[in-house]
């Protein structure tokens, strides 16, 4: 019972490590100058956009739409190799990954926006050695369509099996796809759960570095990507510390978060920091010109205390403390000598006194 288990756990985990791999060189991944291909002896056959009335020479697929439309256009495939290949061709959804990059949805994964829409003419296809083969597709748009920005991909597959490592290979190549479906476009990001950590110094009276650490989100219906910036400063805005230039995100597509770690160096540790950081969102028509949207701003605070100086601060405040206490008793020990001398001189005297008189 065990082995097919551990079998099928190998199978997947070496699946999705082979699909990673192959999308980092797709279409999907962003703009190409060239047909879609992996690297030399993953796979053999290559896709891009067939020339027609959208163009001649496209990197990807990109189309306007109303709810309740529909598109026509075609994906051509064409096999390098010397033997014939049947290749799946499917839709999916995609999703930007934590390194940054664009992904699709694997066929087992439900989509609900362009992996739905996009329907290829056929779920096969077979290519000849040397030869092409153009597969048409339809975008088919609901009539309830929720107005904004859609990403996904076509995409062709061939599954092998790779029977000395008991594993099943799944690589795809595919072509980005994305649509603007059109109504009220509202662009808005927005800077969530920001903190701000200090690493403090050892130097009492030197600078620290700190982090400033938040989520960017996207909680408009356009992809949006931005400049930000992030600063700490002390008491009533003063000793002010800027980052260094912060990478600009990827393009997060409408609901996606991504998190942002700020180191910040310089900060001076006065007790009590107001972190602030600011995007400028970055939105991308269809015709590529990028414009820059209303800044958004959000503030946190936290704490940078000089432990080093007030360790010292302690100590010297103890020695201070520790010498009056001793200055007062040796004063106190003193007053005493004094008064046990006086004491036995007055003894002294009325003894004498009384020993003198007749």
């Amino acid at each position: 019972m065990h082995a097919p288990t551990q079998r099928r756990k190998t199978t997947v985990a070496a699946l999705r490590t082979v699909v990673l791999a192959l999308l980092a060189a797709l279409a999907i991944a962003g703009p190409l100058t060239a047909p879609a291909q992996a690297a030399d002896g993953d796979v053999t056959w290559t896709v891009r956009t067939a020339p027609n009335s959208y163009g001649s020479d496209r990197s990807s697929f990109g189309y306007g739409i109303n709810p309740g439309g529909r598109i026509e256009d075609a994906m051509v495939v064409a096999n390098r190799g010397k033997d014939p290949l049947t290749l799946a061709v499917y839709a999916a959804d995609g999703f930007t990954t934590e390194t940054g990059r664009l992904d699709l949805l694997t066929r087992d994964k439900k989509s609900v926006g362009v992996g739905a829409w996009v329907h290829a003419g056929r779920d096969s296809v077979v290519v000849r050695p040397g030869r092409t083969v153009r597969v048409p597709f339809t975008v088919s748009v609901p009539d309830n369509a929720t107005p904004g920005d859609y990403v996904g991909g076509i995409l062709t597959s061939l599954k092998q099996s790779d029977d000395a490592a008991g594993i099943n290979v799944d690589r795809r190549l595919g072509i980005r796809v994305k649509l603007r479906v059109s109504g009220e476009l509202k662009p808005r990001l927005e800077i969530e759960d920001l903190k701000v950590s200090y690493d403090g110094t050892l130097n009492p009276f030197g600078k620290g570095d700190a982090t400033v650490g938040y989520t960017i989100h996207n909680t408009g219906n356009a992809i949006l990507s931005a400049r930000q910036t992030a600063s700490l400063a002390g008491p009533f805005g003063r000793l002010r510390a800027d980052a260094d230039a912060v990478a600009a995100p990827p393009e997060l597509l409408p609901g996606e978060s991504w998190k942002v770690t700020v180191p910040v160096h310089g900060v001076t540790p006065a007790f009590r920091l107001t972190a602030t950081a600011t995007l400028t969102p970055l939105l991308t028509d269809a015709s590529g010109s990028t414009t820059a949207l209303k800044r958004v701003e959000a503030g946190a605070g936290g704490w940078a205390v000089p432990w080093t100086l007030l360790l010292i601060v302690v100590v010297l405040a103890a020695a201070v403390a520790a010498w009056l206490v001793l200055a007062r008793r040796s004063r106190a020990r003193r007053r005493q000598r004094e008064d046990a001398r006086v004491r036995d001189a007055v003894e002294q005297a009325l003894r004498e006194q009384e020993t003198s008189a007749p």
